[in-house]
């Protein structure tokens, strides 16, 4: 017997908006790490290596170009709320289906990171990214209409709900439990 995937409605969601929001603004922790080792393939990590040509290292983030284009390099890490993901998602094991690498206890508002800031992760440091990252045909098949209706919301915009994108400026280690901060 297979169980029903029940997908949050948009009013359950937008429950949430105040507790993450509330997410730290300055200083936060680093909750899952994810490498997609291929397309549809997800390993939790308990660390990960960030280098400056692969982004992280195991991860198929250089396959994904397009068309004979190389992988966008402003989109070399993805990051995610995971206060968003908790809401959106309340089953653990389905958590990395969400497709981003690192999972974070962090404020990822444009106010509080706009395109440009330099972020300590772990040993390592990263730089937000101008591209956006909103929920596409794959999040919605994964977490449901309301979800993608939810990240893409004006609040959820501002909040950067579905997350942002990152280049590592600095190689080096990140671990769960690792802080992430403002340099």
């Amino acid at each position: 017997m297979t169980s029903e995937i029940r997908f949050r409605a948009l009013a359950e969601l937008d429950e949430q908006l105040a507790h993450i929001a509330a997410a730290p603004r300055d200083e936060g922790s680093v909750e899952l790490i994810v490498c997609r080792p291929a397309v549809g393939e997800r390993r939790e990590l308990d660390a990960g290596e960030l280098s400056l040509e692969l982004g992280l290292v195991g991860d198929n983030w250089r396959a994904r170009g397009k068309r004979n284009k190389a992988a966008h390099p402003d989109m070399q890490l993805n990051l995610m709320n995971m206060r968003a993901l908790a809401a959106i998602e309340p089953d653990p094991a389905r958590w990395p289906l969400a497709g981003d690498q690192f999972y974070v206890d962090f404020n990822l508002s444009d106010e509080n990171l706009p395109s440009g800031t330099q972020l300590t992760l772990g040993e390592a440091v990263i730089e937000v990214t101008a591209e956006p990252h909103l929920g596409c045909a794959k999040f919605q098949q994964r977490f449901g209409r309301d979800a993608v209706a939810f990240v893409n919301s004006e609040a959820g915009k501002a909040l950067n709900l579905r997350g942002i994108n990152a280049k590592v400026v600095q190689p080096g280690w990140v671990h769960i439990g690792d802080r992430i901060g403002k340099r």
